[in-house]
């Protein structure tokens, strides 16, 4: 990563863009939707700026900027069209410890300005690192397609339900499960289809009847040849939603950085020959004492569990010890 990916707070605090043009309007439309307080400075200012102006929402200062402009603001954008100009601005304000972005100046960013999908209070943040802005765009565009706008409704509700699902349930653990079948099941098909009451009550009721979990699961995963891309959607969903990911050497780089960030990874590779392996009746006793201490137990295998994979082995010690399992064949 050559970026760090965060999202700073603005609201209602002092930012400064110089520019007066459209690339400017549409950094300025970008911070007044975080509800950012927007100083424009710039000799001329387009239509629609000054008419923000006039409504209220930004304050124009009509001059050239000099080094004493940067002052205490929390971020700054510098838009103009002389790259002196945004030099200077750069310079000045990473001298004075203030994120700055130069818009198409990716070398002259304390920070950039990622593509967004905005379906609040879930924002989506896309970026090639200043790159291609232009895949960044196809790419967001593609989300947009294939992410309702009722996701920010369910992320408000969520909300709502927050601090009493953390009051409910005393585990990080319980808590995941619960809300990820609250976001991948009936609920969230209520709230997709306008039925927001009727969600609000399956969530309350789930959560006067639930209880917290002493048992895991096992997930018997095929990470196929290799490619992410022929990974199915169950493997994936499986893979992100593991406690811990019992993995072999087979499995790529590719498939294993799909994984949950914070998921415990253990190598249970096997070779041929002199190399030190792994025990098929060790690595079927790590399942059994990892799902019986409620984690959700990722088996990840190259190509297909089945295949050379001594899944039948794994399957038969987790039905002895009462185990629930679930299989996702995967490409051999």
């Amino acid at each position: 990563m050559e970026h760090l990916p965060i999202f700073i707070q603005i609201k209602q605090k002092p930012t400064l863009v110089v520019g007066g043009g459209d690339i400017a309007l549409r950094k300025i439309n970008l911070l007044l939707k975080a509800q950012a307080k927007v100083d424009c400075l710039s000799l001329l200012f387009c239509e629609d700026i000054k008419n923000l102006s006039k409504d209220g929402h930004i304050t124009l200062i009509n001059k050239s900027f000099e080094k004493t402009d940067i002052t205490n603001y929390s971020i700054i954008i510098a838009a103009t069209d002389d790259s002196s100009v945004n030099s200077l601005i750069s310079l000045v304000a990473q001298d004075k410890k203030i994120p700055v972005n130069v818009v198409d100046s990716p070398e002259l960013s304390s920070f950039i300005m990622p593509s967004i999908v905005d379906r609040s209070p879930l924002i989506i943040a896309v970026s090639s690192s200043g790159k291609a802005p232009v895949l960044s765009r196809i790419i967001r565009a593609k989300l947009e397609t294939v992410i309702p706008s009722a996701y920010g409704i369910l992320a408000d509700i969520a909300g709502e339900y927050r601090q009493k699902v953390k009051d409910r349930f005393s585990t990080i653990k319980d808590r995941r499960a619960f809300w990820e079948a609250v976001f991948s099941g009936v609920i969230a098909e209520k709230v997709f289809s306008g039925r927001i009451s009727e969600a609000k009550e399956d969530i309350q009721r789930q959560l006067d009847e639930s209880v917290e979990m002493d048992l895991g699961e096992v997930y018997l995963v095929g990470a196929g040849p290799g490619d992410p891309d022929l990974l199915t959607f169950k493997a994936l969903r499986l893979i992100q939603q593991a406690d811990v990911v019992l993995y072999d050497r087979l499995v790529s780089k590719g498939v294993m950085e799909l994984v949950r960030r914070d998921s415990e990874l253990i190598y249970v590779g096997k070779k041929g020959g002199s190399n030190k392996s792994t025990k098929q009746v060790d690595i079927n006793d790590q399942l059994v004492e990892l799902a019986k201490s409620g984690k959700r137990v990722c088996r990840l295998k190259g190509g297909d569990p089945f295949i050379f994979g001594r899944g039948g082995e794994e399957i038969e010690s987790l039905s002895e010890n009462g185990i629930p399992f679930q299989v996702v064949p995967g490409i051999t």
